[in-house]
């Protein structure tokens, strides 16, 4: 089994829906570092599980410097973004995110 790793950082912003009250509701952002996990039994005709710079060009490439909540069809949270990102990238079966210093998320696909 091959892997490999894509880290990037996103710069964004973001506002989330709460049924309660949060200074998330209001628009503000963050400096996401993103660091996007593939595998593979086999390489690709190049030799690689994924080249980086597809990863980069999908996710940073559309991301970078853009209001979530425009971008995205769903309540931008880090989970929900881990998941969106990991749907994106061939082969990809884990996503962590760092939103801030101390907030981390992991996105883990179920194994099928």
């Amino acid at each position: 089994m091959y892997y490999v790793s894509k880290q990037m950082e996103i710069a964004g912003s973001h506002r989330l829906e709460l049924p309660y009250e949060s200074k998330c509701r209001q628009l503000h952002g963050h400096n996401w570092i993103v660091t996007v996990h593939c595998k593979a039994k086999e390489l690709n005709a190049e030799g690689m599980v994924v080249d980086f710079k597809h990863i980069k060009d999908k996710i940073h490439g559309y991301l970078d410097h853009g209001n979530f909540n425009e971008l995205l069809p769903f309540n931008p949270t880090a989970e929900n973004i881990a998941r969106w990102i990991c749907e994106q990238v061939e082969h990809c079966y884990r996503v962590d995110i760092e939103e801030s210093r101390n907030n981390h998320v992991t996105y883990i696909k179920d194994e099928e």
